[in-house]
């Protein structure tokens, strides 16, 4: 039997792109699903997009990570759906497509409150339970900007920057706790999906084009395969992407200054 199979696996921003995705490769390995975004009614278009055969064991349940003070209470039904949640996939975030000097704070704290804030609220609340089982994994959809800065997305990499510094902190902990509650993030580059279409520009308006980079991504689906192969293997860390954004990883990681020179002018957009 598979890692997945007859497991229970939470989906946040589950409605498009990868978690969409993820949805159908999760279902077609025999997971018994949790499907969360805000929209229900493009939750149910995924749920019956699933094979047939896995519709019985997907369950949709709506939320908005920006409300926080109903994450508990989403927590809490969850955890009702099939008695228990073995993954937690936290992929629900928004992006950004705006200069530092010409974004509002506003902006910036919407996207901190959507991409981290609701996440770590999310892993917070499901915690207690992983520990009580002794038994979960936490997968965190990051991405290259977890690693890297680039211009048009200060934002949108601070989050996915903070979601590493307390994952990592997360996974170190819990090893002390069980040797069978594991931390996986996911970061991929550019993924054929809207992102860019729902990219916040700086005044907090809605981008609604689609850039270049990420029209000529990799498509979801192949994401969606790369990322269920990563939870499989109890991967700490996925790279997904083309040669640019994944190779920039590891010139970061090894050539600082060459990758602050070329990072100037390099196309993101």
């Amino acid at each position: 039997m598979s890692y997945i199979q007859n497991r229970v696996v939470w989906i946040t921003g589950a409605s498009s792109g990868i978690g969409e995705h993820l949805a159908y490769a999760m279902a077609s390995k025999g997971a018994r699903l949790i499907l969360s975004a805000r929209r229900k009614e493009e939750l149910e278009r995924v749920k019956g997009n699933c094979p047939a055969g896995s519709q019985a064991n997907i369950r949709i349940l709506p939320l908005d990570l920006s409300e926080a003070g109903m994450l508990k209470l989403s927590t809490e039904a969850a955890l009702q759906l099939f008695g228990h949640v073995d993954i937690l996939v936290n992929n629900g975030g928004i992006s950004q497509r705006s200069l530092a000097k010409e974004t509002a704070p506003e902006v910036d704290r919407r996207i901190m409150e959507v991409d981290f804030f609701g996440t770590l609220a999310l892993t917070k609340y499901l915690l207690p339970h992983f520990l009580s089982r002794r038994s979960g994994h936490f997968v965190t959809v990051s991405s290259v900007m977890g690693k890297i800065g680039t211009p048009y997305r200060s934002g949108y990499a601070a989050a996915k920057h903070a979601l590493h510094g307390f994952f990592d902190s997360l996974r170190a902990e819990l090893y002390q706790e069980s040797r069978d509650i594991h931390v996986t993030l996911i970061c991929p580059g550019w993924i054929r999906t809207n992102v860019t279409l729902n990219a916040l520009t700086g005044t907090g308006a809605p981008l609604n084009t689609m850039d270049d980079t990420t029209d000529h991504g990799l498509p979801p689906a192949q994401c969606a395969a790369a990322i269920v192969k990563g939870i499989e293997k109890r991967k700490n860390e996925v790279y997904i992407g083309g040669l640019k954004e994944v190779g920039a990883v590891y010139l970061k990681r090894f050539f600082p200054g060459l990758f602050a020179r070329i990072v100037r002018t390099a196309k993101v957009r």
